[in-house]
C-alpha cells in the first residue's frame, strides 16, 4: 500500500468518530430495550388487543410481509397507521443506524487489515485503544439488537405503515430485515465475520498481557508493592512519576476484561495456536462473572462464552477451561476483589492526606491520582455488577459491602483536591512541556534516520507548539487547547503503524514513549476535568438504582460510615455524565432519577441528623429539668431535718442524685447515651457540612438547607411534646417548664451552629414565631393553641363550676377545698410567674389569640345577657324610672326573671377579665424586659390621653399598649368585639338602651347574692368563694367598652349604676328576712371593691350614696366573722 493512501484512509477520524457514532447508537438500542420492555413507556398499541393478531403475523411473515395478501391480517393497522408510522420513525432510524454503523465498521475494519497495522498498547496507544474500543461497541451493539424482542415488530410494522402512506417499502427495509435475520444467533455471526481480522486483533490483545498482569494483582501483592504510598520513598518525593505509556497506568481493568474476553470470543482460533492468548484468556474469566456491554446490560462472560464454544467441535478442553474459570470466579473473585476494596480504602485515605497537606506534590505525582480514581471505580463498577446480578453465592459477603461510602468519598476527595489545585498543576506542567518535553522531543526527532514530510511536519509543530509555552499564560488564566495536537499525534500514531510506513513507530519506541507522556502532560493543562470524568465516573450507579439506595440504607446503619453518607448524594451529579447527544430524550428521565434519588439521600440524612439532634436537646432538657425549683425541696427537708437531728425515713425511698452528678465518670470506657448521641451527630454534621453546595443536572443542591427544613418540622412538633405530659392527654405541663425546656433546646441548638453550617438563629426565630400562630407550617397544633385551648377549656371552665377562685391577693386562680384530688393545682398555672413564662412562649402573636378567644367566650355571654335584658325590658324600664320608690321596687323586683342567671353570666365574664389581665400583667413583663426602650414611649404615649381626645385616636393609642400588656381604662379588644355584636336593623338607641338596662339588671340582682352561703369575704384570698368579686371587674370592663362605642359619658353612667346597687343594698338591711340578708356585710364591700377596680369613679363619689361608715362596719364585721372561724370548736 502507497504512502499517499495511508494518508487518505484517515483511521484516526474515522476510528475516534465511528467509537462515538457507536456510543451513541448503543444507548439507543438500550433505550429501545427499556422502553418495549415497561408497559407503561411501550407503544400503546403494541399492548392493544386489537393490535396482537397483526404483531404475531408481521413477526411469523418478516420479513417478506405482503401488503397486498394480507389486508385482513393487517385491517387495524391500516386504521392507525398514521399514528404508527409517526410512533415507529425513531426505533425504525435507530435500526437504520445500525444498519449503517455496521457497514462502516466492515470497511475500516477490512481497510485496516488490508494496510497491515500492527497494534501495540505500549506505543500506538490511542489507535490500539480506538481499535479494541470499537470492536467491543460494535459487538455490544449486535448483542444488544439481538435482546430487543420487539425488533421484528417495530421494523415490519414501520415498513407496512410506510408502505401503506408511501406506495412503497422504505428503501433500507430490505437489507435491514435481512440483517436482522442474520443476527438470530449474534455470536455465531459475529464469530464469522471476526475470522479475517483474527491476526490484527489477537496481535492487539496479545500487547495487553503484561499490563492486565499487572493490574490484576491481589491486595498483598500491591501493598508489599507500597501501591500508592507517596511516603513509601522519601528521597524521591519531588520526582516525577512518570511511565513509558502514562495513559496505560490509569487505564480502566474492566475495559481490559471487556477487551480481553469479547475479543478472544469472536477471535476463538488464536486461543488454540497462541499459549499466550490462552494465558490471557483466561485470566480474563478468572476475574469476573459479567462484563458490562452497557450500563445495567451485562454479559455472563462464561454462560456466553460456553455456549458459543459448545457448537464447535475439537472445543472440549476450551470448554473445561470455560468451568474450571467459572469455579475459580466464583470462589475467589469475591474476596480478591474485597481485598482489594480493603486496601483501596486505606492506600487512597493516606494519599489523600499528604495531598490535602501537601498540595505541590500533585504535580510530581498527579498521575498517581488518577490511577487510584481508576482503581477505586474499578472495584467499585465490579461490586455493582456483580452484586446485583450474583443471586446465589457461596459468600455472598464477598458480593456486598457496607463500607463502600467510605471509598466513594475518598474518590469525591482526590476528585475535589484536583479541581482545588488545578491551577497549581497547571503551573508544575506547563514548565515541564516547555523546558523539558519540548527539548527531549526535538533531540529525537533530529535522531531519527528516516522521517517523510508530513510525520516531519506534524512533530515539528510538535516542539514548536511546546516550546511557546510559559507560566504567564497560568497566571492570565490562558484557556489552554491542545486536542489538535492529540489528534495530530493518533494520526501520527496511524502513519506509523502500516507496515510498509517509512517510519515505523516499532522501530522508533522512544517516540511513543515521549509522545505517550507529552500527551498526558498537555491532559494536566486543558483537561483535567476529562481525566476525572474518564477515570472515576460512577454513572452506571443510575441503572442500579436499588443497589445505590441498599449501600445507602447501610451505610446509614453503619455508625463509623456516617461521616461518608454524602457520597451518595454527590453520587448523583454523575448520572449527568451517562446522557448522550444522539438519545436526548433520556435527559428528563435521567435528570428526575438523578435530583429525586439526591432528594431520597439527603432527606434520609438530615432526617437522622434531626433526629440525633432532638434526642440531645431531649436529653439537654433533662439536665435542664433537674434544676427546677420543685426539685429542690427534698434537698432542703434533708438539710432541715438534718439540722433538727431527726431521725431520716425508713421506707427505703431511692435517693436522687444531685444535678451534675452525671459528670463524674469512674471510668473513661464507660458510655452514656449522651455520648453517643453527641458522636453520632459530630459525624452526621461532619457530612452535611462537607460541600455548602453541588450541582445535579444544572440544580444546585444545599445539604444544609435539608437539615434546616428537617429540623424545623420536627422541632415544631418536639416543643408541641414538650407541653403534652402524655401523647394524647388533656393535661399539659407548666409553661415554666416548657419553658426551661424550650430554652435548653435553643441552647444546645446555638451551640450547633459550630458544627454545622445551619443558620441556628433563623432556624430557632422561624420554629418560635410559628409557636406563637394557631397552626404551624405543616398545619399541626402550636403551643398557643394548646394553652389557649387548655386554659379556655380546663381552667376557667372549672373556674365557672366554682372549684377554682380568683385570689387578688395572690394574683392568681387557686383551687377551693373539696372532696377528691383536683386534677391539676390552679395556682402552678396562673400564678405571675407561669403568666410570665407563658408570654414568652406565647409571644405577642400568641398572646393576641388568647385574647380574641377569651374575648369570643365574653361576647357569647354578652349575647345571652342581651337576651335576658330584652325579656325584662319592661320591668327594668320601670325599675329604672322609681328605684327610689320602695313599694314601688317592692312590687316590680319580684317580675324579674333569670336574676341568678345574669349574676352567673356576668361573673364568668369578671372570671374571664381577670385572667386576661393576668396574662396582659405578664406580657407586659416580658416586653418590658426585652424591649425596655420600646415601653417608655407607649407609656408616656398612653398619659396624653384625655377625655377630650378623639374616641378613634384614644383606642388606637390604647390597642398598642394593649399588645405591649400595658392596662387600658378602656379595653380596645372589648370595644371591638362589642361593635360587632349589633343586631342587624336594630338602631344605635335600642342598643344603648339594652347597655343601660344591663347595668340596672346587674345592680337590683346584688342583693340576690347575700342569700349564697359562699358570698362570704375570705380574706385569705380576699375574695369571695363563689368569684362574686369578678363582678367589680366585668362591671367595668363592660360599661367601659359598651358607652365607648355609643359614644356616651362612662362616669356618669358608673354613677347612676352606683346609685341603683346603693339603694338596691340599704334597701337590703332593712329586710326583714334574715335569710335574704345574711351576708350583706360581704356584699356590700362589693361597692368598695367596684370604686378600687374603676378609674371612673372615686371614693367620694361613693361616699355620696353609700356612707363609708357602712363600708367600714362591714369590714369590721368580715374580719370578726373570720377570725372566730379560725378559733377552736369546744
Amino acid at each position: 500500500m502507497t504512502l499517499p493512501s495511508v494518508y487518505q484512509h484517515k483511521f484516526a477520524e474515522k476510528l475516534t468518530i465511528l467509537n462515538e457514532r457507536g456510543k451513541g447508537v448503543l444507548i439507543r438500542l438500550y433505550n429501545i430495550k427499556k422502553t418495549c420492555t415497561d408497559p407503561r413507556s411501550k407503544p400503546p398499541f403494541f399492548t392493544e388487543k386489537t393490535m396482537e393478531p397483526c404483531i404475531k403475523y408481521v413477526n411469523k411473515k418478516f420479513p417478506n410481509v405482503d401488503m397486498r395478501s394480507s389486508t385482513q391480517h393487517l385491517g387495524p393497522v391500516h386504521k392507525e397507521k398514521a399514528d404508527i408510522f409517526r410512533a415507529l420513525t425513531a426505533y425504525y432510524q435507530t435500526f437504520v443506524d445500525v444498519l449503517e454503523f455496521r457497514d462502516h465498521v466492515y470497511e475500516l475494519l477490512n481497510t485496516i487489515d488490508a494496510s497491515q497495522c500492527y497494534f501495540d498498547i505500549h506505543l500506538n496507544y490511542d489507535f490500539t485503544k480506538n481499535y479494541l474500543d470499537l470492536i467491543v461497541t460494535y459487538a455490544s451493539v449486535i448483542l444488544l439488537l439481538c435482546r430487543i424482542d420487539d425488533r421484528k415488530a417495530l421494523t415490519g410494522l414501520y415498513n407496512c405503515t410506510h408502505e401503506m402512506i408511501h406506495g412503497t417499502s422504505d428503501p433500507s427495509f430490505p437489507r435491514l430485515g435481512q440483517m436482522i435475520l442474520e443476527y438470530e444467533n449474534p455470536l455465531r455471526k459475529l464469530m464469522e465475520e471476526f475470522g479475517p481480522h483474527t491476526k490484527a486483533v489477537s496481535n492487539a490483545l496479545l500487547s495487553l498481557h503484561f499490563l492486565f498482569a499487572r493490574r490484576n494483582h491481589s491486595a498483598d501483592q500491591w501493598r508489599g508493592d507500597q501501591l500508592f504510598s507517596l511516603i513509601s520513598n522519601p528521597a524521591g518525593m519531588l520526582a516525577p512519576a512518570n511511565s513509558d505509556t502514562m495513559a496505560c497506568e490509569y487505564l480502566s481493568l474492566e475495559l481490559l476484561e471487556r477487551w480481553i474476553v469479547i475479543g478472544f470470543l469472536l477471535c476463538h482460533s488464536c486461543l488454540g495456536s497462541t499459549q499466550s492468548c490462552l494465558d490471557l484468556w483466561r485470566a480474563a474469566l478468572r476475574g469476573s462473572l459479567y462484563i458490562t456491554l452497557v450500563r445495567d446490560e451485562v454479559l455472563p462472560i462464561h454462560k456466553v462464552t460456553e455456549e458459543a464454544f459448545g457448537s464447535i467441535k475439537g472445543y472440549g478442553k476450551r470448554i473445561a477451561d470455560i468451568k474450571e474459570c467459572k469455579e475459580h470466579a466464583l470462589a475467589h473473585s469475591g474476596q480478591l476483589h474485597r481485598g482489594r476494596r480493603n486496601f483501596l480504602r486505606s492506600a487512597v485515605r493516606e494519599m489523600e492526606a499528604i495531598l490535602a497537606n501537601e498540595p505541590g506534590l500533585l504535580g510530581p505525582k498527579v498521575v498517581y491520582v488518577f490511577m487510584a480514581l481508576s482503581f477505586c471505580r474499578d472495584e467499585v463498577t465490579w461490586l455493582c455488577r456483580h452484586s446485583e446480578h450474583v443471586s446465589k453465592a457461596k459468600n455472598p459477603e464477598d458480593f456486598s459491602d457496607s463500607h463502600l461510602a467510605e471509598l466513594l468519598f475518598l474518590m469525591e476527595e482526590l476528585r475535589r483536591l484536583l479541581r482545588r489545585y488545578q491551577n497549581l498543576v497547571q503551573r508544575y506542567y506547563v514548565q515541564y512541556l516547555s523546558r523539558f518535553d519540548a527539548l527531549v522531543l526535538s533531540d529525537i526527532i533530529q535522531d531519527l534516520t528516516v522521517c517523510p514530510e508530513e510525520e516531519s511536519v506534524i512533530m515539528s509543530s510538535f516542539v514548536s507548539s511546546l516550546s511557546a509555552l510559559s507560566v504567564k499564560q497560568v497566571d492570565e488564566k490562558t484557556k489552554f487547547e491542545f486536542s489538535g495536537l492529540r489528534l495530530d499525534w493518533f494520526r501520527l500514531q496511524a502513519y506509523t503503524s502500516v507496515n510498509k510506513a517509512p517510519l515505523q513507530l516499532r522501530e522508533n519506541p522512544d517516540v511513543a514513549k515521549v509522545m505517550n507522556l507529552i500527551i498526558f502532560h498537555t491532559k494536566m493543562l486543558d483537561s483535567v476535568e476529562e481525566m476525572i470524568l474518564e477515570t472515576s465516573d460512577l454513572s452506571i450507579f443510575c441503572f442500579y438504582i436499588h443497589l445505590l439506595e441498599k449501600l445507602f440504607a447501610s451505610t446509614m446503619e453503619e455508625p463509623s460510615m456516617l461521616r461518608y453518607a454524602l457520597a451518595f448524594p454527590l453520587l448523583c451529579a454523575d448520572f449527568s455524565h451517562a446522557t448522550h447527544s444522539l438519545c436526548p430524550e433520556e435527559y428528563p428521565h435521567l435528570r428526575s432519577c438523578a435530583l429525586g434519588l439526591c432528594n431520597n439521600f439527603l432527606e434520609e440524612i438530615a432526617r437522622q441528623a434531626s433526629s440525633c439532634i432532638l434526642d440531645t436537646c431531649a436529653e439537654q432538657r433533662n439536665l435542664s429539668e433537674q434544676l427546677l425549683p420543685k426539685h429542690c425541696a427534698a434537698t432542703i427537708s434533708k438539710a432541715r431535718n438534718k439540722r433538727a437531728r431527726k431521725a431520716a425515713s425508713k421506707k427505703g425511698e431511692v435517693e436522687r442524685d444531685k444535678p451534675g452528678a452525671e459528670s463524674h465518670r469512674k471510668d473513661r470506657s464507660l458510655v452514656t447515651n449522651l455520648d453517643k448521641l453527641h458522636l453520632m451527630l459530630t459525624e452526621l454534621c461532619w457530612t452535611l457540612n462537607y460541600v455548602p453546595s453541588f450541582l445535579v443536572f444544572e440544580h444546585t443542591v444545599t445539604p444544609a438547607e435539608y437539615l434546616s427544613s428537617q429540623l424545623e418540622m420536627r422541632l415544631n412538633r418536639a416543643l408541641v411534646r414538650l407541653a403534652q405530659a402524655s401523647p394524647g392527654s388533656t393535661e399539659l405541663a407548666r409553661p415554666s417548664e416548657v419553658l426551661a425546656g424550650v430554652q435548653a433546646y435553643a441552647t444546645f441548638l446555638v451551640s450547633l451552629m459550630h458544627r454545622v453550617g445551619l443558620d441556628t438563629g433563623r432556624l430557632l426565630r422561624n420554629v418560635l414565631l410559628q409557636q406563637t400562630q394557631p397552626l404551624d407550617a405543616a398545619g399541626e397544633q402550636t403551643l398557643t393553641t394548646l394553652y389557649t385551648n387548655w386554659y379556655l377549656e380546663s381552667l376557667l371552665r372549672q373556674a365557672s363550676m366554682g372549684t377554682i377562685v380568683f385570689s387578688p391577693g395572690m394574683c392568681a386562680f387557686v383551687n377551693l377545698p373539696k372532696e377528691g384530688e383536683p386534677t391539676f393545682s390552679a395556682e402552678e398555672y396562673s400564678d405571675v410567674s407561669e403568666m410570665r413564662a407563658l408570654a414568652e412562649l406565647l409571644g405577642p402573636y400568641g398572646m393576641k389569640f388568647l385574647s380574641d378567644n377569651l374575648m369570643w367566650h365574653i361576647t357569647s355571654q354578652m349575647v345571652e345577657l342581651k337576651k335576658l335584658v330584652t325579656e325584662n325590658m319592661d320591668v327594668l324600664v320601670q325599675i329604672r324610672s322609681n328605684f327610689y320608690q320602695a313599694e314601688q321596687m317592692a312590687m316590680l323586683l319580684p317580675r324579674l326573671t333569670a336574676v341568678e342567671n345574669v349574676l352567673k353570666r356576668m361573673t364568668i365574664i369578671g372570671e374571664i377579665l381577670w385572667f386576661r389581665s393576668l396574662a396582659q400583667e405578664g406580657l407586659q413583663d416580658v416586653f418590658t424586659n426585652h424591649c425596655p426602650f420600646l415601653m417608655d414611649p407607649i407609656e408616656c404615649l398612653k398619659e396624653f390621653v384625655t377625655p377630650d381626645m378623639d374616641i378613634k385616636v384614644t383606642l388606637s393609642i390604647f390597642e398598642l399598649a394593649t399588645a405591649a400588656g400595658s392596662a387600658c381604662d378602656i379595653d380596645p379588644a372589648l370595644v371591638a368585639a362589642f361593635s360587632n355584636l349589633k343586631k342587624d336593623g336594630s338602631s344605635p338607641e335600642e342598643e344603648y338602651k339594652v347597655a343601660c338596662l344591663l347595668l340596672v339588671f346587674v345592680a337590683v340582682s346584688l342583693p340576690l347574692l347575700a342569700m349564697d352561703p359562699s358570698s362570704v369575704y375570705v380574706s385569705k384570698i380576699n375574695g369571695y368563694n363563689n368569684n362574686i368579686h369578678c363582678l367589680a371587674k366585668a362591671i367595668i370592663q363592660v360599661s367601659a367598652a359598651l358607652f365607648t362605642i355609643y359614644n356616651k359619658n362612662i362616669e356618669s353612667h358608673l354613677k347612676e349604676f352606683l346609685m341603683l346597687a346603693s339603694v338596691s343594698l340599704l334597701q337590703l338591711g332593712q329586710d326583714v328576712d334574715k335569710m335574704k340578708a345574711k351576708n350583706k356585710e360581704s356584699i356590700s364591700l362589693l361597692m368598695h371593691l367596684l370604686v378600687e377596680e374603676s378609674s371612673f369613679l372615686t371614693t367620694d363619689m361613693l361616699e355620696t350614696c353609700f356612707p363609708y361608715v357602712l363600708l367600714r362596719n362591714a369590714y369590721h364585721e368580715v374580719s370578726r366573722a373570720s377570725v372566730l372561724s379560725r378559733l377552736p370548736t369546744h
